[in-house]
């Protein structure tokens, strides 16, 4: 199924779709203040303990697949389908690195801090 918008439409559209300061992160934020937030690390992780050795990313349910969230996009499929692909297997290769080398990695779903 083709793009029912114009392209540019759907790049203003595009346009607005925060990658940091979202409100799952924000929410995090407030309730977990012993994170570094948004630290300038290999893979974005949103949060960091150095002291601990943890990692945390929060993961937007259309972004990384959510298996209880996710709606498979219904235009530009030939867009969509690889583009999540590669965020599901770039988080894994994040994962496999920060775990050989010390670090624990959690990873939590937008919709659990939603609410």
């Amino acid at each position: 199924m083709p793009d029912n918008l114009t392209k540019k439409q759907r790049s203003y559209i595009m346009s607005r779709i925060k990658s940091s300061k979202t409100k799952p992160e924000l929410n995090f934020k407030k309730k977990f203040k012993e994170f570094t937030y948004q630290p300038k690390v290999f893979g974005k992780p949103d949060f960091i303990d150095y002291k601990k050795k943890i990692a945390i990313f929060i993961d937007g349910c259309f972004w990384h697949k959510c298996p209880k969230h996710f709606k498979k996009p219904q235009s530009n499929k030939e867009y969509w389908k690889p583009k999540i692909e590669r965020n599901i297997l770039r988080d894994r290769e994040i994962n496999f690195a920060y775990k050989n080398s010390g670090w624990k990695v959690k990873r939590i779903w937008e919709h659990n801090l939603k609410s």
